[in-house]
């Protein structure tokens, strides 16, 4: 009997009738949380990248602009051509995002707003006593989690535990810190807005040598210092510090001004064509001077760590969006080795090539459930994602797949990250940006400003002609345009001063977002489609056809 259960269960896969984590839950099948099998062979390919360009009147979006661009190196993928066409291969041209046109109005119509205010502020992380739930869950592994079958689970689990002090720093239940350090960033366009359907946040660890100060002891002041290092070359630019002692800290010249002195900046000066380097501090300085560690702009060193977490969204009585304790996902990334600027450009060169000679072979994506997934450029990304229960559980190999689209192939994140070169400024923000939303929110925080000196939202809100790329968000179109599709310029005005004004969803439409995802939820259909969606998409095509242009005339620059 079992035999037939888990054979019908791949043969609904297979048909693309089945739902591979639902099976697992509902039917105990040991096989499919651990399954390689790809429902999707294209998962990688986001629901965004399925966007009807053209609207009814013949007007034309570009909300493709924000990841597909040029890049900056050594992000040497340049695809600002997908703003101008549907680049898919043959299997990708249909939509396997059919969460997208389900209509969920009359079932989220039996859930009341108590009842799912309820649900999102209960937490599925952190129990009463202040315990890891699903590290907990990690350490008495299911068998039908383990991917290797040896009793002990050897992938990612969460650590830390989001009790941050007055700099941004996790500790644990004894006070020590985790080496977890979370900070405030500008949310990238579209998708991670909170009135597009998640709160979320971001933690970033560097590994304990970049904690250890000359003397083999862990130094918060050397820890600082080296995230400073590590901020100033990710953002290419001086990161002011709390004044060091630079000999205390290994003798290096961090304000590059001649001197071993004390230093109250860190200066970008790195050309190494022209000899001009930097160097980390504390015990990193050893393994930098040994190869075992590198440092170069626009990357981060071997080892580094990210937590984002994913949350429903929670709506205080000033009207601000705030993190809610349940997580819908919790994501982790680690660099798991270097890839030096030729490596980069000669992966980049050889995708190319290949896409060339094979137009129509999918992307292969190395990993498992325990292990996770590589991107292809050092990083590997594992998580977790709640179950029927609402439980967070390991996402499927073919969940994570969904991840590496994004994190390794496209021009605009920075060495497979999102988030941390968009950290605020150091100079201006709120403890120096090194801070929770817990301890802040986005309320009173600036819209960040382009390279080209343009406002950043104001630019994607003109370009897309709506708050979403599925130009869903009719409440973004009510508050920011007119009904000929103008910006309000007085709406404008007030973003620049407040990104809140745009980003935050009113009470109303986050009860909406946090119904249907939950729906989502209940189903475990993630396989397709994780958009908080409650009426069927207009303005996304169920199948594209070969060599479809968009109808964007020229590509812009994406920041």
């Amino acid at each position: 009997m079992k035999i037939i259960s888990s054979f019908t269960a791949l043969l609904a896969l297979v048909l693309g009738t089945g739902n591979l984590s639902h099976a697992l839950e509902e039917r105990g099948d040991p096989a499919s949380l651990k399954a390689r099998i790809l429902h999707s062979p294209a998962a990688y390919i986001p629901s965004q990248c399925y966007t009807k360009t053209r609207d009814e009147q013949g007007g034309v979006h570009n909300p493709c602009f924000s990841c597909h661009t040029r890049p900056r190196r050594p992000n040497f993928i340049n695809d600002s051509d997908l703003q101008l066409g549907y680049d898919f291969s043959e299997v990708p041209r249909t939509n396997p995002w059919k969460n997208l046109f389900k209509d969920r109005r009359d079932a989220a119509a039996t859930i009341g707003d108590e009842e799912v205010l309820t649900y999102v502020r209960s937490s599925n992380y952190l129990d009463a006593r202040g315990r890891i739930v699903p590290a907990d869950r990690l350490g008495k592994v299911p068998a039908h989690w383990d991917y290797d079958g040896n009793g002990t689970w050897e992938g990612f689990v969460p650590d830390a535990r989001f009790v941050f002090d007055a700099e941004g720093f996790d500790r644990d239940a004894q006070g020590r810190p985790t080496g977890w350090r979370a900070f405030g960033y500008y949310p990238f366009p579209g998708t991670f807005w909170p009135t597009n359907g998640s709160t979320d946040d971001v933690l970033i660890r560097l590994p304990e040598a970049f904690r250890t100060g000359i003397d083999g002891k862990e130094e918060l002041i050397v820890y600082k210092t080296n995230l400073a290092i590590v901020e100033a070359m990710l953002q290419e630019k001086d990161v002011p510090i709390d004044a060091v002692d630079e000999l205390a800290l290994g003798g290096v010249d961090l304000d590059k001004d001649g001197k071993i002195a004390t230093a109250t900046k860190i200066a970008y000066h790195w050309a190494p064509l022209t000899e001009q380097y930097m160097w980390y501090v504390g015990k990193a300085l050893d393994e930098q001077k040994a190869g075992r560690v590198h440092l170069a702009a626009g990357l981060y060193p071997e080892g580094t760590e990210f937590l984002h977490t994913v949350r429903y969204i929670d709506v205080n009585e000033a009207g601000d969006n705030l993190l809610a304790p349940r997580m819908k996902e919790v994501r982790y990334a680690r660099k798991r080795y270097w890839a030096s600027y030729a490596d980069l450009e000669n992966l980049a060169l050889k995708e190319i090539k290949e896409k060339h000679d094979f137009p129509d072979r999918l992307r292969t994506v190395r990993g498992n459930i325990e292990a996770g997934v590589s991107n292809g450029q050092g990083w590997t990304y594992a998580a977790m994602i709640e179950d029927s229960q609402g439980e967070l559980r390991p996402q499927t190999y073919e969940e994570l797949v969904f991840c590496v689209g994004c994190h390794g192939g496209i021009g605009a994140n920075r060495d497979g990250i999102f988030s941390f070169h968009r950290k605020l400024d150091c100079a201006g923000a709120y403890q120096k940006g090194w801070y929770h939303w817990s301890q802040k929110s986005l309320r009173g925080v600036p819209e960040p400003i382009r390279s080209d000196g343009e406002p950043e939202y104001a630019f994607y809100l003109k370009t897309n002609g709506a708050g979403d790329e599925f130009r869903n968000n009719l409440e973004v179109m009510d508050k920011f345009y007119h009904p000929d599709g103008k910006l309000k310029p007085e709406m404008l005005d007030r973003l620049r001063e407040d990104i809140s004004t745009l980003l935050f969803a009113s009470k109303l439409r986050a009860l909406e977002m946090n119904k249907a995802y939950w729906m989502i939820v209940r189903d475990q259909s993630f396989i397709e489609g994780r958009d908080a969606t409650m009426v069927p998409m207009r303005n996304v095509h169920e199948n594209v056809k070969e060599d479809e242009r968009t109808g964007v005339e020229a590509s812009v620059a994406g920041f």
